[in-house]
């Protein structure tokens, strides 16, 4: 089997010529709603495609939300593995939100889920937790890097609950949080022009200058939008590493539907304003 180019060398591409911007596919039951569609199957479903067609040959990076498919069970979860394909084939890098975390062999047949090239929901990236330690990722990290994937990892999340654990403070003095970003450093030690293995970092957060966000790998930022931050926000949160920050926008952009204008519109805009705020950071 041969592996694609590094995930991170293809992110960098993709956010260099289409604008560093990532929407998210949540077709939660209020969203629906707005969309004048009805919570089920078929609402889902036409939900997905018509983000995936308005969007997926335009912007960087689409985000399907894992969990908003598989409430409906089997037939949820085929809709999402069509909305991955189709969106991959139009040109979208495809991150995949699911948090999965875990150890040993069940950590491996996540990864194996959606990390194997051939897996019906093989994703460009996946999000996942480390929270049972940095280590109990390894088995997705050794797939993603056999098959040109990658990984984003939680680090500082923009919910307020986080901070009880990723501000915690280890035996050694160094937050949780930070301790998660130097793991990532280590393993995109070297690598150009981009790292595959990025941070999951809240644009919310304010100035986290006491980090150290150059992981020399991507940094996706929830929070654009409906949470309250901006995209001129972005220089003062992320300093020097914001040229590496892939901002995720959902509402801002999904409350636009279901005309695909209006969301192709609202997506231009985002990326417009990410793009200036980015050139001036």
């Amino acid at each position: 089997m041969t592996s694609l180019e590094p995930f991170g060398a293809r992110l960098r591409r993709a956010m260099d010529e289409r604008g560093p911007l990532c929407v998210g596919i949540d077709p939660h039951a209020s969203l629906l709603a707005d969309w004048g569609l009805s919570d089920d199957v078929a609402g889902l479903e036409r939900f997905s495609r018509t983000v995936v067609e308005a969007l997926a040959d335009r912007v960087a990076v689409l985000k399907p939300q894992s969990a908003f498919f598989e409430r409906f069970g089997s037939r949820g979860v085929a809709v999402l593995e069509k909305s991955v394909q189709e969106a991959r084939e139009a040109g979208a890098l495809v991150v995949m939100d699911a948090k999965r975390g875990d150890i040993g062999s069940t950590m491996a047949a996540y990864a194996e889920a959606f990390l194997r090239k051939d897996a019906p929901l093989f994703s460009d990236a996946l999000t996942v937790s480390p929270y049972l330690g940095y280590g109990s990722l390894s088995p997705a990290v050794k797939l993603a890097e056999e098959n040109g994937a990658g990984l984003f990892v939680l680090a500082l999340t923009s919910n307020p609950e986080g901070g009880e654990v990723q501000q915690a403070v280890r035996a050694d003095g160094r937050g949780v949080g930070a301790t998660m970003l130097a793991h990532l450093a280590a393993e995109n030690a070297g690598a150009e022009p981009l790292g595959s293995f990025g941070a999951v970092v809240g644009a919310t957060l304010g100035d986290l200058s006491a980090y150290d966000l150059d992981i020399n790998g991507p940094l996706l930022a929830p929070g654009i939008g409906a949470q309250g931050a901006t995209p001129a926000d972005l220089p003062g949160v992320f300093g020097a590493a914001v040229r590496n920050v892939v901002p995720n926008v959902s509402r801002g952009v999904l409350r636009h539907g279901p005309d695909v204008g209006a969301l192709r519109a609202a997506a231009e805009r985002f990326a417009e304003e990410i793009r200036t705020a980015v050139a001036g950071g």
